[in-house]
């Protein structure tokens, strides 16, 4: 076999880490192909391993690809958002294997035109070898193995704000913001304006992150696939708040029809975010979650996370494609064809790449039919004290007492208020009660503190890891977080029956959730109001007791 690879894109962000790999890892010659072939170089690598030549994709022939002496070409060029099938049709009209790192839902769709003329010429043509559909697909793949029925997918992806941002990256992102993006929710197809759909979800081993719709390939692919019943969503967001309600912001002027695309101003904006390239992190996530039946039509949810420390991130989109350049190099890919990249990488070859960087991943699964903060938690629920698990696993109706401390509102409005929602009055070392009831869907929870009794109803939001608690007309959504041996919960969003309020008015209430020396329950729990201040706080330790009434 040939063992020379031409990879166009060689001098961009993903380019260039995805030839490191190939030299590190391969025993391929690479020949690094571009417009501008001198800004292409690995310093670090053995001259005799790599040459660089001139070629526009825009523009390029199979007899150019031909005269190279490969037997595989990759774009990892991008954005793919402005791209034509000019390369991958000139690679396969020359003989030559293709991949791609293309992560535009157009260009994916596309693709399966030239799968008449790769099976003719006896070719793998793969497009999307990157983290979207590649890997997202792997991951679904092998997570519902045996499902007979997927309702919801949700997938997101959030960068550390250390990572190098390229201009393709930033172009990528911008020619959907504002813009109508077609998607599958509600059990029917719809469209939501990109970068919209604004949420904050947990992601594992990284913190909660604003997330936003992004258009991706997934959102054609994932419905068609898996007969997804619900909902199929891909988000993605900057870990950096200012900087990614900035781009909200700003995507509002393409929604209102004052500007028809962002991607002319890619410039400016990676610019501005360079600005603020010391702050945050080098630390990003990726979460794939999905809620289906099993084999045996009983309920079941599933959810694959993965962390990126060091500012390994990047090197991510890269590795599905490392992965079929393996597969081609040693023959596992043998099927001709173009096709996106699919069916094709099992999630085990694509993880074997993560060896030598600084990725984990882990995959939580649930049964809705176990009690709610399981459900919410996954395999973290596990790994909290007897006690805290204990509440939190009720078999019908539990009780628990003990004893607290009420600390009460900090002026007459915020007395007011606490005495309108029923929370309890100042006290110390007060007797507390809660009874918690398993009802279906969630559980109903009753506290008594000196006879005052207010009552809240829990169940699971849409959002993996995040718990929506009512309080009459109010609805809170509370980001669940597991942290060695102690839970807490964060209100993240607000309602007032359906109506959303704005999170800028929105109470800070959060609980923590510990073992105390004895062994004890203990909980700790605030509630302050912007502008207005506490409204009430009660902290104290509970236990459970056997056939006790709810005072």
């Amino acid at each position: 076999m040939n063992r020379r690879i031409i990879l166009v894109g060689g001098a961009g962000s993903f380019g260039r880490r995805l030839a490191d790999a190939l030299i590190v890892s391969t025993d391929f010659h690479i020949v690094l192909a571009g417009r501008h072939p001198e800004c292409a170089s690995i310093p670090a690598a053995d001259p005799g391993r790599w040459s660089a030549v001139r070629l526009d994709r825009r523009d390029v022939t199979a007899g150019q690809l031909r005269a190279l002496e490969g037997f595989l070409v990759i774009d990892a060029a991008g954005p793919f958002q402005a791209s034509d099938l000019t390369l991958a049709r000139a690679a396969i009209e020359a003989g030559l294997h293709y991949l791609d790192l293309a992560d535009a839902r157009d260009f994916v769709a596309a693709f399966p035109a030239l799968d008449d003329a790769a099976r003719a010429a006896g070719v793998v043509a793969l497009t999307g070898a990157s983290s979207t559909p590649a890997l997202s697909n792997a991951v679904l793949d092998h997570l519902t193995a045996g499902w007979t029925v997927v309702e919801t997918v949700d997938i997101a992806i959030s960068p550390g704000n250390r990572a190098p941002r390229g201009l393709s990256v930033v172009a990528a992102i911008l020619s959907y913001a504002g813009r109508p993006v077609r998607l599958f929710r509600n059990g029917r197809w719809g469209t939501a304006a990109g970068w919209g759909l604004l949420t904050r979800q947990e992601i594992p081993g990284v913190g909660r992150r604003l997330l936003s719709l992004c258009e991706t390939p997934d959102l054609d692919i994932l419905p068609a696939r898996f007969a997804v019943r619900q909902r199929a969503i891909f988000r993605a967001g900057l870990e950096l708040p200012i900087l990614h309600l900035g781009l909200v912001a700003a995507s509002l002027l393409v929604r209102a029809r004052l500007v028809p695309s962002l991607v002319p101003f890619a410039g400016l904006f990676r610019a501005l975010a360079d600005l603020f390239i010391l702050f945050g992190s080098d630390r990003g996530g990726m979460i794939v979650a999905v809620v289906g039946l099993d084999a045996g039509g009983a309920p079941v949810g599933a959810r694959w996370s993965l962390v990126a420390e060091g500012g390994d991130g990047p090197v991510v989109p890269v590795l599905p494609c490392l992965a079929a350049v393996r597969a081609l190099g040693d023959g596992r890919l043998v099927h001709p064809g173009a096709m996106a990249c699919v069916s094709v990488l099992p999630l085990d070859w694509i993880e074997a790449e993560f060896r030598p960087y600084r990725l984990s991943t882990r995959i939580e699964r649930t049964r809705p039919n176990d009690p709610l903060f399981a459900r919410v938690s996954g395999d973290r629920f596990s790994s909290l004290p007897a006690p805290i698990r204990a509440l939190h696993s009720p078999t019908g109706r539990n009780v628990h007492a003990g004893r607290a401390g009420i600390g009460g509102a900090s002026n007459l409005v915020g007395r007011i208020l606490a005495r309108l929602l029923g929370f309890p009055p100042a006290g110390r070392d007060v007797a507390a009660t809660v009874v918690i009831e398993r009802q279906e869907g969630g559980e109903r929870w009753t506290r008594v503190f000196e006879g005052r009794r207010f009552v809240s109803h829990l169940s699971p939001a849409c959002s993996v890891g995040v718990i929506r608690e009512r309080f009459g007309p109010l609805t809170f959504d509370c980001t669940v977080l597991i942290e060695g041996e102690a839970l807490s919960m964060t209100a993240d969003q607000w309602r007032f029956g359906p109506l959303r309020l704005p999170r800028r008015l929105m109470p800070r209430a959060t609980g923590r959730e510990t073992i105390d020396d004895q062994g004890r329950f203990r909980f700790d729990v605030s509630i302050d109001l912007p502008w207005i201040g506490q409204i009430v706080r009660y902290s104290g330790w509970l236990g459970p007791v056997a056939g006790q009434d709810v005072p």
